[in-house]
């Protein structure tokens, strides 16, 4: 599957804008994290892009999310470790995460959530102002961006980052895409 037919299948089954504004800015952070590390940088992209594939039809039972979504990805023919990560990036079903790709997936999805809530606070709504050192200090701010969580956000030390590092790629990713993000 290439990118556009990957992002077709996305659309098809992700209606809301910001849920597929989120999976696009997973899918640039999984990119950038794939460059970093010589890694194939479409099969990475790829399971940014379709990670949340159904999560709109799985928000009322949170534990069958992801696990509804290897499935349709299965169907598909995508390859087994793009299936195995989005599985396990939901730390509901307490899935061991054996390689760099589950690792960096589990570690980012809630990563660009933070960062579009830093973007979102400031007065010009930009992630062009937002820097690592204001990331860092919200990201200690428990009340700000509940829904992201620092302990899986702090799992990137199992990829061998310090939280400042990561929040750089990240960041430098998701600036990479400001326009198409709205931000």
């Amino acid at each position: 599957m290439n990118r556009e037919e990957a992002r077709q299948l996305m659309e098809q089954h992700v209606k809301n804008k910001n849920l597929r504004k989120h999976c696009l800015a997973v899918e640039a952070v999984m990119r950038a994290l794939a460059r970093h590390f010589g890694e194939d940088e479409e099969k990475w992209g790829l399971a940014g892009l379709l990670h949340d594939i159904d999560y709109e039809s799985t928000k009322d039972d949170p534990d069958r999310h992801s696990l509804v979504g290897a499935e349709m990805l299965a169907r598909e023919g995508l390859p087994e470790e793009i299936i195995y990560a989005v599985k396990a990036h939901n730390e509901r079903h307490g899935l061991p995460r054996p390689d760099r790709l589950s690792k960096a997936l589990y570690a980012t999805d809630p990563l660009t959530g933070l960062i579009v809530a830093a973007a979102l606070i400031r007065p010009e709504k930009k992630l062009a102002i937002v820097d690592v050192p204001f990331l860092l200090n919200r990201y200690h701010e428990k009340s700000f961006a509940r829904g992201a969580s620092r302990e899986t956000i702090a799992a990137c030390n199992e990829l061998g980052f310090s939280l400042e590092d990561f929040f750089h790629i990240g960041l430098k990713a998701m600036q990479g895409i400001a326009a198409e993000l709205g931000l």
